[in-house]
């Protein structure tokens, strides 16, 4: 064995950096019972190593790529085109040709081969790079295959290749190529196979895309193949293509597109057999290595030959479950309107609070909804609800539902199926579940609000085990306060009165969403109150240039004790922290304990400030609710003297009076359960923060954070024990780095298929782009896509346009007028808050963040729910 060459039968699992990904995976490939892969070899890093490593100049622009950024795509092509021609130059040393040699004297001399590239960053668990380095096929001859391993060595430099390492976090100085030679086969037909479906990522369907000739005509898009799904033994669809063209090998080596006749480009390109035993053979391979797979193959004389083999990098996993049954599950994320993945000690930690049946998946929660759509009155209820809060999640169940993918248990399927809570909410009278009367609120937040600073007192004594038990004891407290039947009914019956408004005033004015009108500047609202406050803050700082000159250039987390050197300065951080303590432990996510809050990250407010003092004049936080008031009032006062008008029109007016007073007492009270237990995660967070800095003295781990990375159950253990494998966390922040890059599913089920549904609405303006509509009002204006909200730079009057906004993000609503949201339902915190501040609101947008550009200017439809670009 050289340490130059490895035979494909040679490899060892553990020689990812000698072969790279596609050459590792031959080498298993090659060991499986029954498969059949072309004999070859891998030409292993250490050759492109030794070609390159006294080339000072390659290594001077190795560092300067490491160095540039993905945008500065000029760049980029600058330095790679270099790198390029530096490889493209480099002779191959003596030793490794001598080697080469040596393996191609034990084949035929007129032998074909593809020469394949093979990245040691390729075809990983975590990242395919498919396609991202070059391939040549029909290779004849030694100096031919001399040349084109060069050539493959300089595609580890194409432009896509190095911008994909970059967005994929790689080192280039650390990534190498091998080469894979491999005896060339000349198929009748070729293609992949998925062994899940690609499109819906059901785990049960394979998947097969076949055509004539060899596989580069599907790969390169000349031709669009055949298309077979098998489930368990059965062909369930076949799409038969015209195939026009087809590529083949020529003697002489290379390759050639020809037409195929006419007589045969409608053939189905497998037989049936042929599908469901390829079938099988992509099931044995997913087998050998345990997860869905990418398979490349060919038919050769009816004897498929299996080429590659990587894993699929794009599937969203699959919840967990106890047994083999089919389940379904929904998003949480989507619910609490905080997609991004979660580290395992948060969600351990929203685990642990919640009584819903939770599964994890992709570093995001789902809850088990299976044993309601078993249940006809369950079902129905569940659908009802998500469709009143998420119309895309309604059309997902109704599609789960028409399939029959989980079978009802019960025989009540001809009982009446009541709405929720038993309310017919369009009838004349309104039936609260509580009484009118606004001082319960308060009563409830000073419940709240004592409960916690007892909990911040009796924190203060406990450490080791007793600290994480007193914690899981105290969580039985905060369930106790979430989960109140009165702080439950309040919110509810807040919500009704709306729903009540909405369908009424529809009913008998023709009027839409006017409980979004009559929502505003409503009392006890926590979160429109932080935004209003954050206004108050800048009104402060306005009167002093230095300071707000100081805070335009503030880096450093330690800056409120900068502020003491100028006039003011001592209002300034007075009021900064008087803001923190009220509302610092908020932060974007914030329903994961881990993230980091304001008050340990202050200079996240600062871009908020400034812009409310570029865009409002001192005292607008007062005279924004004040409007807000007079616009409902004015709002209630048109509807009670039109109503007055109509048939039994003194009742109806009475009876809606009393439901808006109702509505306005109850509905703020919505944020305020969640703020109180955002107080009690990060009352709990400072604590095992303390603890972890034990654990890093005693060098149990390396720093405070990495107890994010361990659930509720192993801190503990490590706690009690002062030991810790650190491979652990290695592990998992790799993980989280990987689900970072996944999307997850607003439904999936057992079987990895993530369903979807969409909006189906007629009239809409030609080329609308569709939504929720959550907050009433039509609007026009500059749209600011916005990703991460520290980037914020908005002026009053800008449209937000973002992935999602959890209650951190409401100090932003202040500066704008309308809303934009991939994410949310019409009870979300961000939906919520637009209808208080009056803002045009549509959520739920698929890809809104890619189809609006930042700066387009644009037209929100917040009454019907759909964009138009202008």
């Amino acid at each position: 064995m050289s340490s130059f060459i490895l035979d494909f039968l040679e490899i060892e699992k553990n020689q990812l950096f000698h072969v790279g990904g596609k050459g590792l995976n031959l080498g298993e490939l090659s060991k499986i019972q029954g498969i059949n892969v072309p004999k070859g070899f891998c030409i292993t890093t250490a050759s492109f190593q030794k070609a390159i490593e006294k080339n000072e100049l390659y290594h001077t622009l190795l560092e300067q790529l490491n160095m540039v950024k993905v945008a500065d795509r000029d760049k980029i092509g600058e330095i790679s085109r270099e790198i390029r021609e530096i490889i493209l130059e480099a002779v191959i040393p003596s030793d490794v040709i001598s080697a080469i040699t040596n393996y191609l004297s034990e084949y035929e001399e007129n032998q074909a081969f593809a020469i394949r590239s093979s990245a040691t960053a390729e075809d990983l668990p975590h990242a395919s790079f498919a396609g991202q380095q070059d391939t040549y096929l029909n290779i004849i001859g030694k100096e031919a295959i001399l040349q084109h391993i060069v050539k493959c060595w300089a595609s580890l430099f194409t432009d896509r290749a190095v911008i994909y390492r970059i967005q994929n976090g790689f080192d280039h100085s650390q990534v190498y190529l091998s080469v894979i030679v491999q005896k060339m086969v000349f198929p009748h037909a070729s293609g992949i196979l998925f062994t899940a479906d690609p499109v819906t990522s059901n785990r049960k369907i394979v998947s097969i895309d076949a055509s004539f000739g060899l596989g580069e005509a599907l790969v390169s898009g000349i031709v669009s193949g055949d298309c077979y799904k098998v489930c368990e033994g059965e062909i369930v669809d076949k799409r038969v293509t015209t195939k026009k063209l087809a590529i083949y090998g020529r003697p002489e080596g290379g390759t050639i597109t020809q037409p195929i006749e006419p007589a045969q480009q409608k053939n189905q390109t497998l037989t049936d057999e042929q599908i469901l035993q390829l079938a099988n053979i992509g099931r044995n391979i997913e087998s050998y290595f345990g997860k869905p797979q990418d398979i490349e193959w060919c038919l050769v004389d009816d004897t498929f030959y299996i080429v590659q083999s990587r894993p699929i990098t794009t599937l969203y996993p699959i919840p967990e479950a106890d047994d083999q049954e089919n389940h379904v599950y929904l998003s949480v994320g989507h619910n609490q309107m905080m997609t991004d993945p979660m580290k395992p000690l948060g969600l351990s930690f929203f685990m642990l609070t919640t009584k819903a049946p939770m599964r994890k998946a992709g570093g995001r929660l789902f809850v088990d909804i299976t044993r309601n759509l078993a249940s006809p009155t369950a079902r129905k209820m569940l659908i009802d609800v998500a469709g009143n809060s998420d119309p895309l999640v309604k059309g997902a169940l109704l599609n789960v539902v028409e399939r029959d993918f989980i079978k009802l248990t019960s025989v009540e399927n001809n009982a009446p199926i009541p709405k929720p809570n038993n309310k017919d909410l369009s009838s004349t009278e309104f039936k609260p579940q509580i009484e009118n009367d606004p001082t319960l609120i308060t009563k409830l937040i000073n419940k709240n609000q004592a409960s916690i600073e007892e909990l911040k007192q009796n924190i203060k004594s406990k450490s080791g085990s007793n600290l994480l038990e007193f914690i899981l004891e105290d969580i039985q407290t905060l369930q106790a306060i979430l989960f109140d039947p009165q702080s439950s009914g309040v919110i509810r019956t807040g919500m009704d009165a709306s729903s009540w408004i909405n369908e009424n005033m529809s009913k008998w004015l023709g009027e839409k969403n006017v409980a979004d009108t009559l929502s505003l500047s409503v009392s006890n609202n926590i979160t429109s109150e932080m935004g209003l406050s954050l206004m108050d803050v800048a009104d402060v700082i306005r009167p002093y240039p230095e300071i707000i000159n100081f805070l335009q250039h503030v880096k450093d987390e330690n800056f409120l004790d900068e502020l003491i050197k100028f006039n003011g300065g001592k209002e300034t951080k007075d009021a900064i922290n008087h803001y923190l303590n009220k509302y610092g432990m908020r932060c974007a996510g914030e329903i994961d304990l881990t993230k980091t809050r304001w008050i340990e990250k202050p200079t996240t407010l600062i871009p908020m400030i400034l812009n409310n003092i570029k865009n409002f004049e001192p005292n607008a936080s007062k005279q924004k609710f004040e409007q807000g008031q007079q616009k409902a009032l004015k709002k209630e006062n048109e509807l009670i003297e039109r109503l007055m008008l109509l048939p039994d029109g003194e009742r109806k007016a009475e009876e809606t009076k009393r439901v808006i007073s109702i509505l306005r007492n109850f509905i703020g009270y919505r944020e305020y359960p969640k703020y109180g237990m955002i107080n009690r995660y990060f009352v709990y967070k400072q604590a095992l923060l303390k603890e972890a800095e034990k654990l890093a003295l005693a060098s149990v781990i390396n720093n405070k954070e990495d107890i994010y990375y361990l659930t509720f159950e192993e801190l503990c253990e490590v706690v009690r024990t002062n030991k810790l494998d650190y491979e652990i966390i290695s592990k998992r922040i790799e993980e989280y780095k990987f689900y970072n890059k996944l999307t997850p599913p607003r439904v999936i089920t057992s079987d990895g298929e993530i369903i979807t549904g969409e909006y189906k609405r007629e009239n809409l303006p030609p080329d609308a782009i569709p939504g929720l509509a959550v907050s009433s009002g039509v609007i026009e204006g500059r749209a600011r896509v916005i990703l991460n909200m520290e980037d914020a730079d908005l002026e009053d009057g800008d449209i937000l346009v973002t992935t999602f906004t959890d209650p951190s993000w409401t100090p932003l609503f202040v500066s704008i007028k309308g809303l934009v949201t991939e994410v949310g339902g019409l009870m979300t915190h961000g939906a919520v808050i637009a209808r208080e501040y009056g803002l045009a609101a549509v959520v739920g947008v698929e890809s809104a963040t890619k189809l609006i550009k930042d700066g387009q200017r644009i037209r929100v439809n917040g009454t019907d729910g759909y964009i138009e670009l202008l």
